[in-house]
């Protein structure tokens, strides 16, 4: 890309940062994306919603914004309607698909109307029969917050008398906690880029659990590129997390999280659709397996931006 291509682009304003649990990460994420962009030419500035709300973003005049703010209020359809209102063009999916994705309740419905495989659920509330959840959902069992990422608040319950503790864990973090059945696997994961699917990567934790230490802190959390399943079978995945991503609507750019069971089968168990950008990230490893750096990944994401 040349750089006068670059300069189409006009002022790209990266959104970082925000007032989510998953500020830290965010902020690791959007000044990755905007060192990216300004070794590119791209008249990139970042910006931290906290600092200045949508006043301070109108006030740097961007031509675009590519989106590096993940959990609510950056991932959950609120700034990208703020964004259509604005006629500010941006990265990621929009309003609805945003707010759906962000909901994993309601995503794993809208697979299921779909007939797309993913793990039996039920929300949970601080009277609810906790040995009736366990009959139903099997042992382990996982619970967590339906609107959180980065695995924050999420528990494997091993029985019934844990039950209580982690619904009140998860609760610290969202006002609405669901319990999972536990698929016992392989954990894969899934990156989309415009209509591309990138190669899927096994992830591998020591710890069993791949909780946020072993996303964004741990050394020991291994990412096996090629994934290890045969061409047939990774079609397959890909073919699926397709089917996954378009039923609930994304764009531009995201990834899919899925368990493969003993005997084989895909279990689809959430989309996100503003993913991380750090060191440890795994759309940045996938697209590298492709052939794509990371300064042509964020260009390539940047390229997904859609006007209102």
């Amino acid at each position: 890309m040349t750089q006068a291509q670059q300069g189409d682009y006009g002022r790209v304003v990266v959104l970082y940062g925000g007032d989510s649990a998953e500020r830290e990460v965010s902020l690791v994420s959007g000044k990755a994306v905007l060192e990216a962009l300004r070794r590119s030419g791209v008249d990139a500035r970042g910006y931290d919603p906290a600092e200045g709300g949508l006043v301070g973003l109108e006030n740097l005049a961007p031509d675009r914004v590519f989106i590096a703010l993940h959990g609510r209020g950056g991932e959950d359809g609120t700034l990208q309607g703020a964004l259509e209102l604005l006629k500010i063009p941006y990265t990621g999916s929009g309003v609805l698909a945003s707010a759906l994705g962000m909901d994993k309740q309601r995503t794993k419905q809208v697979w299921q109307a779909l007939d797309l495989p993913t793990p039996e659920s039920l929300l949970l509330h601080a009277g609810a029969d906790w040995e009736a959840v366990c009959a139903r959902l099997g042992l382990p069992l996982i619970v967590k917050p339906v609107h959180e990422g980065s695995t924050l608040g999420i528990t494997i319950v091993e029985d019934a008398e844990s039950l209580a503790a982690a619904y009140h864990e998860a609760a610290r973090f969202d006002a609405q906690v669901m319990a999972e059945r536990f698929i016992r696997g392989e954990e894969y994961t899934v990156s989309l880029l415009g209509d591309r699917v990138l190669p899927a990567i096994r992830v591998e934790v020591p710890s069993g659990f791949y909780d946020y230490e072993a996303k964004y802190v741990s050394n020991d959390t291994r990412y096996h590129l090629p994934c290890g399943l045969s061409p047939t079978e990774e079609a397959e995945l890909g073919a699926l997390c397709r089917d996954a991503f378009t039923a609930i609507g994304c764009r531009g750019w995201g990834r899919i999280d899925v368990m493969r069971d003993g005997q084989g089968r895909f279990w689809l168990l959430e989309v996100n659709t503003v993913p991380g950008m750090t060191d440890h990230s795994l759309v940045p490893q996938a697209a590298a397996h492709a052939g794509i750096d990371f300064d042509a990944l964020v260009l390539a994401i940047l390229a997904t931006a859609e006007a209102p």
